[in-house]
């Protein structure tokens, strides 16, 4: 895993009042009346696949705002091994961890390129002691992620193989328009589901060989829905 400094990711000042996915991200309660109380910078990061946006135990002084791309965050066993725990994706918040003053509780590694806008938990936690609607949106990124941790815990931890993977891809273009997704490493699918990388790569073959994923280019897949909830179900 690649760690970039704030330099080398640096893209410039946020414009949130500009923004296009403003009505979808945390800031989506505010008025433009309180973007003149932000006194810090909002910056904007371009990360690449395989760098790290944090790290587990860093001070947390930050929260991100994903405006597009996939990050993995990853929890380590006392073994050492790792497991990915949650997926974080284009709208979502992560490090929320920072409002609590608590350091970093995963490694956030970016899965595929990112941009990501870095909002000091300073900026956040004034605002929200004066905006309701800003308050009102935390506690729904909190319960969000919540119910993600314990859909990640019932969804992709138990069942047969076949199921955990069905279920995964059925996640991944659960929000989205068409039923094309792009796959992840086998290892990272693996660490998601708690199966070897293995069985990962065997299920997925024999997914295709079904037709159950049809590669439209290179690593992009359309899936067959219905068939693939009746795995995932039974």
């Amino acid at each position: 895993m690649k760690n970039l400094s704030d330099k080398e990711a640096w893209e410039g000042v946020a414009d949130c009042i500009s923004c296009t996915l403003r009505n979808s991200v945390l800031f989506a309660g505010l008025e433009e009346g309180d973007f003149d109380k932000i006194h810090q910078p909002i910056d904007l990061y371009t990360l690449p696949a395989g760098s790290t946006l944090y790290r587990t135990g860093d001070k947390a002084d930050r929260l991100y705002t994903i405006r597009s791309g996939v990050l993995k965050l990853i929890q380590y066993l006392p073994d050492g091994t790792q497991r990915i725990v949650r997926l974080i994706r284009s709208t979502d918040v992560t490090g929320l961890e920072a409002l609590l003053g608590q350091p970093y509780q995963h490694d956030a590694v970016v899965l595929q390129p990112t941009q990501a806008c870095s909002l000091p938990v300073s900026v956040v936690q004034a605002l929200s002691q004066t905006n309701p609607k800003l308050h009102h949106e935390l506690l729904k990124r909190w319960q969000r992620a919540l119910e993600e941790a314990d859909a990640w815990l019932t969804e992709l931890s138990t069942g047969s193989a076949k199921q955990r993977v069905a279920r995964l891809l059925l996640r991944l273009v659960r929000d989205q328009a068409t039923s094309e997704c792009e796959l992840f490493p086998r290892e990272d699918m693996g660490a998601m589901l708690g199966i070897t990388t293995e069985t990962t790569s065997r299920t997925i073959a024999e997914f295709k060989r079904q037709s159950l994923l049809v590669e439209t280019e290179p690593n992009k897949y359309l899936l067959d829905i219905r068939n693939l909830e009746f795995i995932a179900d039974n």
